[in-house]
């Protein structure tokens, strides 16, 4: 089969056509980020899988194509979804396509607010150093895949087990219908928490076996029958800036990610891989010891000068309070937060929720740096600014900065930066955030 992937680089739809390119279809696609001459890095990993990358212009469209992919975020005016209707190609939904690997495949979909990459990442690292050889189609890039010089959000095992990142945002998570299905936790984000219970809820349903956040209120009630994991379950709790112990039902943990939250993310995957893969706990332990994390999920990128840089995806409300806690776990430290909105929607539909994680995240003497809203692309309005989320900071008394650019915020960290800070950069979407990262590290 041969496929067009419109906006390739987003990391549902990049992980899509990694794992059909592994099973020899021919791929191409293109993207707005790689028109701009951003994430190279990605593309030159797209080359070396074989993936053909075009301009967006829709020139490159011909019959020969059996269909394109799409995701929620092209719109009809794309130019190449035009010449596709012309054309009368068939226009398949990202969450479509995703589907039809769960029709031929035994898989575990990991849904919720925060932590689905993370838990994704941790079952299928579990699945595989017990020589299952899963596969994985999720939206974080594993730290282990990219070592191999993959792009790290895919890959394709022979082993029965598919491990994939199920999406809540545009409800499309409730088309499938997996051997087991995971919740994590609810909280509101591009959608209202009873509107996401609704889409949840479905999911549930269609689910053979669930497994739900214990400790979220929002859950209980929404399954008659369920495994639920919570950190009531875990004792011997030692949390560090970096790692993480704790034991669980007699059997030692340690993970090197630090926050309760992470502890929660484990006991889900430890529950899982037990009762539905049936392994046993000492050896889901031993696997937790080669457990190398996901991009940008609380990735130190180094230490300088006695100033240690972070960089993590945290972009919703309860993402950055997570993040924020795990920067602050040995109390020594103070933050230098740098928070990147992700779009002109969401920052004026959480404005509120984002104001208030701030105000709670931030302890007295920490900083927090915010450029302008970073731009998606497409149709939206533009009437809300990151000055919006600042100055509301700064009348609670928090020390929060605006610069429009970013190369202003290298300077000012560079500046303020002194022995014993942490530097936490969050954010999402923005493909060139990471590298923003190392520039401040860099800079130190």
């Amino acid at each position: 089969m041969k496929y067009y992937f419109t906006g390739v680089a987003g990391f549902g739809m990049s992980a899509l056509a990694q794992i059909s390119r592994m099973e020899g279809n021919g791929i191409f696609g293109s993207d707005r980020a790689f028109d701009l001459g951003q994430a190279a890095d990605i593309k030159e990993k797209f080359g070396s899988l074989g993936i053909g990358i075009y301009p967006q212009d829709g020139r490159v469209l011909d019959k020969t194509f059996d269909a394109v992919i799409v995701s929620t975020a092209v719109e009809d005016s794309n130019p190449e979804i035009v010449r596709a209707k012309e054309l009368g190609l068939e226009i398949i939904h990202r969450s479509d396509f995703l589907a039809s690997y769960l029709n031929k495949n035994k898989t575990v979909a990991v849904g919720g607010t925060s932590g689905k990459s993370t838990v994704a990442a941790m079952i299928f690292h579990i699945l595989r150093e017990n020589g299952l050889d899963p596969s994985i189609i999720t939206g974080g890039a594993l730290n282990s895949l990219m070592e191999k010089g993959l792009p790290g959000n895919a890959f394709s095992g022979k082993g029965e087990w598919l491990v994939i990142e199920a999406d809540e945002s545009d409800g499309t998570i409730a088309k499938y219908s997996p051997a087991a299905g995971i919740v994590l936790n609810v909280s509101r984000d591009h959608k209202d928490v009873e509107e996401l219970k609704k889409i949840f809820s479905v999911f549930i349903n269609k689910s053979k076996t669930v497994y739900l956040g214990g400790d979220d209120e929002n859950l209980r009630g929404l399954a008659e029958k369920a495994v639920y994991f919570g950190l009531s379950e875990a004792s011997g709790v030692k949390l560090s800036p970096y790692r993480s112990e704790f034991t669980f039902e007699g059997v030692k943990f340690e993970i090197p990610l630090p926050g309760l939250y992470n502890i929660s993310n484990a006991l889900c995957a430890i529950k899982f891989c037990r009762g539905s893969a049936g392994l046993p706990l000492e050896k889901i332990a031993r696997a937790f010891a080669s457990y190398k994390g996901v991009f940008r999920r609380f990735n130190v990128l180094g230490e300088k000068k006695g100033v240690v840089v972070v960089d993590d995806f945290a972009h919703n409300p309860a993402k950055i309070e997570a993040a924020l806690g795990a920067a602050h776990i040995d109390g020594s430290k103070r933050v230098i937060a740098v928070y990147q909105p992700h779009g002109f929607t969401p920052t004026r539909t959480l404005k509120a929720e984002l104001i208030e994680s701030f105000s709670r995240g931030l302890n007295e003497g920490d900083l927090l740096f915010m450029p302008e809203i970073y731009y998606v692309g497409g149709t939206v309005s533009k009437n809300i600014s990151s000055l919006d989320l600042v100055n509301p900071l700064r009348e609670k008394g928090k020390k929060a900065f605006y610069f429009e650019k970013r190369p202003e915020i290298t300077k000012e960290i560079k500046k303020a930066a002194r022995p014993g800070d942490l530097i936490l950069v969050m954010g999402a979407r923005d493909l060139t955030l990471h590298s923003f990262a190392e520039e401040i590290y860099n800079s130190l």
